[in-house]
């Protein structure tokens, strides 16, 4: 619902007090300052189209998310009350999104409608001078046939030429004036078919028709006859088998692009010959395949299994990973699945076969690639062996002998890092999220369940190691829910991952909830942000989360389970500090909304709270500053403390009196794991011991084999020099030169993103 730097929101019902806020108007906040304040009542936003950066406080009960992409669709509306109402077509929207350069599309000026073709979609230049981060998506159409000549350019907007046309053929319109020719599906399982809307020109590569065969060729012209639409066509092969030739075809009879797209010519109406079948009868419908192409290999999934044209191939469709394909799903005017433009493909299913770069280790190896899934190589007794194992996670004494080496941990594969440093950091050594792989489920979300457990858990603790393809396999089915449909391509940020995961899959209990202002907030992971006034420069975690809850009034309901931590940094770039110390023990004590706490002098009960003696460097650089009414009125005697504010501590009544000062109970965390990101890969560090060397890093494609067609190689390494650098004095570290550190640990030290800490208490198998 976020762009990378901003969320976006929409007015839906006009706040009392602001006369010049209305409904209908767009406004943004940064995203990190929407992380950390989202459980607020009120919200500071700055609204779009002001000449100066100014932010208001409005209710969250008069606004909603709206995602980037939809901003930019509605703030080419120039009026308020129907981009509203815009806001509630999403299926309208989803459309809009939908369309690309080269769709036929109608035109709504005025009272009439005309025909024309999408050739620019993006800003106009004005609005590059604007304070806004975001600017609107404006449509740049070509208009056709007998509506040529009712434009009012050429293409061109201010002097900008975006894209070229006839005098007066061209216009600039919002979403809302314009529509497909033909009515797009609404949802990417939508039943009905669509006709392919992408128009011919001259040196298109396309598949023609004729009678009960089929052929390629390249576009020579386009002609038109009678009234018909006639394509001129240079072949590869003639009516009789002959190389080269040319052939005019009905219009309707070509499609863009080959079908089956392959090196080899093909007469599609040749009887379907006896093969080796066992190189792709055990592909399926969202199996993940490579095939042979005249440009080279190319890698997809298969989104479609089935004949094509009447006749008795068995053909696939593929959603391709790059560009190389010749249509959105659909072939010969009817939709077959939905992808993103230039995506889809199809070819024989025999052609295809199993994608080599999924791979545990390469054949020079001399070891065996799996073909298919452990479930479906194993018979019905293995398989509910398997379905019901558990393992533990691995301990101290098996990190060398299981985990350390390459091939070790998760392999990456397609931007996947994000996801296998997040599941290698939550499961290789901790068991204290082991809950929502058996906590019970829907149906439709068993399986992603399963593939945790089954695919991922189980084979990293008992072997060591997950192939790629068990991730891809999740990522799948992640994107099959709906939660992107870029799951399987682009990296997302960790967090995003896991809040999918545990909230809206498998609905596990917030893992943390604050108390703020008497009222208890929910979540799964914690932003740190400090106000502008601290004082840090070599901070621990322990002193950023202790600042970040003084800043923002907030104190902890009750101990976590598991504390995911979100360090101060803006995005995948700028980070706040230079180095980050881990604090092995996060003590949380303080920190805690209920209980009894200690004087910070005397050990005794403490009764007062001073928030303005939290930054007073006489004291300690850590721990909220309580004190005994004793201590209190003694601490706020001296002249510079005369100003300062002590409150009461809200003590339940049940401790008072209740236990001597020393058996006074600390409450802490104990850190398990830590991903980095430099600039744009995720690793992680596990801490998966008690000594100061049982440190490992993991790096999902730390080597790779061959290039394209090759695969990446992860590694899981030792690295005890961390415990060396985190016995350093706070100035002996401050002084160490980031580059000049050894081994791994500069990373850890300078790119920290994400704590995670756990409550040993509440581990399953301690």
């Amino acid at each position: 619902m976020t762009s990378p730097d901003n969320t976006y929101f929409i007015i839906t019902e006009k706040p009392e007090y602001l006369s010049h806020i209305n409904a209908g108007q767009i406004c943004y906040v940064p995203e990190y300052k929407y992380r950390t304040l989202r459980p607020s009542s009120q919200l500071k936003v700055f609204p779009f189209g002001a000449s100066v950066l100014l932010d208001y406080a409005i209710d969250m009960s008069c606004m909603s998310v709206l995602p980037a992409e939809w901003a930019k669709l509605l703030l080419a509306v120039p009026d308020r009350e129907e981009r509203l109402m815009w806001f509630r077509e999403e299926a309208a929207l989803q459309t809009a999104l939908r369309l690309t350069v080269g769709n036929v599309v109608m035109v709504q000026e005025g009272e009439e409608e005309l025909r024309g073709i999408v050739r620019y979609i993006g800003r106009l230049k004005l609005q590059s001078q604007s304070l806004n981060p975001l600017s609107a998506t404006f449509f740049g159409i070509e208009l056709q046939g007998a509506d040529r000549g009712k434009g009012d350019n050429n293409g061109s907007h201010h002097h900008e030429t975006l894209f070229s046309c006839a005098k007066d053929c061209g216009i600039f319109v919002p979403f809302s004036r314009v529509r497909p020719l033909v009515p797009s599906s609404l949802t990417p399982s939508a039943p009905e078919p669509q006709p392919q809307t992408e128009e011919l020109s001259s040196g298109d590569r396309v598949t023609y028709f004729i009678g009960d065969t089929c052929g390629h060729g390249m576009v020579v012209d386009m002609l038109e006859k009678d009234g018909q639409s006639f394509v001129r066509i240079s072949t590869d092969m003639d009516e009789n088998g002959k190389t080269g030739g040319e052939v005019k075809v009905p219009l309707e009879c070509v499609v863009k692009g080959e079908v089956p797209a392959e090196p080899e010519r093909i007469d599609v109406d040749a009887p379907l010959v006896e093969q080796n079948t066992d190189l792709y009868m055990s592909l399926t419908v969202n199996s993940v395949v490579e095939v042979t192409l005249a440009a080279g290999n190319s890698y997809g999934i298969i989104r479609w299994i089935g004949p094509l044209a009447d006749k008795e191939q068995i053909m696939a469709g593929l959603e391709l990973e790059e560009d190389r394909g010749v249509s959105d799903g659909t072939f010969k005017n009817k939709r077959f699945f939905t992808c993103p433009p230039r995506r889809a493909l199809f070819v024989k299913l025999s052609s295809c076969r199993p994608d080599s770069r999924f791979q545990s280790i390469s054949a020079s190896r001399s070891e065996k690639r799996p073909e298919q899934d452990d479930a479906e190589s194993i018979g019905e007794m293995e398989l509910s062996s398997v379905k019901t194992e558990t393992v533990p996670p691995i301990s101290t004494e098996q990190v060398n002998q299981i985990l350390i080496g390459q091939m070790k941990g998760i392999q990456g594969h397609c931007n996947s890092c994000y996801m296998d440093a997040a599941l290698f950091s939550l499961f290789s050594c901790s068991s204290v999220l082991d809950s929502m792989l058996f906590k019970s489920t829907t149906p439709q979300d068993a399986p992603i369940q399963k593939t945790l457990l089954r695919d991922i858990v189980n084979p990293l603790r008992s072997k060591g190691f997950v192939e790629g393809r068990h991730i891809m396999k999740l990522r799948q089915q992640l994107q099959r829910h709906g939660y992107s449909r870029s799951f399987t391509t682009d990296e997302k940020d960790p967090e995003e991952f896991l809040i999918i995961i545990m909230q809206h899959i498998l609905s596990l209990e917030p893992l943390l909830k604050l108390s703020a202002g008497g009222k208890v907030q929910e979540s799964y992971c914690y932003q740190i942000f400090l106000d502008q006034n601290h004082s840090l420069v070599l901070p621990t975690v322990q002193q950023l989360l202790e600042h970040s809850f003084h800043s923002a009034g907030l104190k902890l309901a009750e101990v976590p389970s598991c504390l995911i931590l979100q360090m101060p940094r803006f995005g995948k770039k700028f980070k706040m500090f230079e180095k980050i110390v881990p604090s092995l023990e996060l003590d949380i004590t303080d920190l805690l909304s209920e209980g009894s706490l200690q004087c910070m002098l005397c050990g005794s009960m403490a009764e007062v709270q001073c928030t303005d003696c939290f930054k007073d460097p006489v004291f300690s650089q850590t721990g909220f500053k309580v004190f005994c009414r004793t201590c209190s009125t003694q601490v706020h005697c001296h002249p510079q403390r005369l100003s300062h504010q002590p409150s009461a501590l809200d003590i339940p009544k049940g401790y008072l009196g209740r236990l001597p000062p020393q058996v006074l109970t600390r409450d802490k965390l104990e850190l398990f794991a830590v991903l980095c990101i430099e600039t744009s890969h995720y690793v992680s560090f596990i801490k998966h011991g008690p000594n100061s060397e049982d440190w490992i890093f993991f790096d999902s494609m730390a080597d790779r084999e061959g290039e394209r067609d090759g695969f990446n190689i992860p590694e899981v390494r030792g690295c005890p020099e961390v415990g060396t650098y985190l016995e350093m004095s706070p100035a002996e570290l401050a002084r160490q030169v980031p580059r000049d550190m050894k081994g791994v640990a500069k990373r850890l030290f300078c790119d920290a993103y994400m704590y995670l800490y756990q409550s040993n208490s509440m581990c399953i198998y301690r």
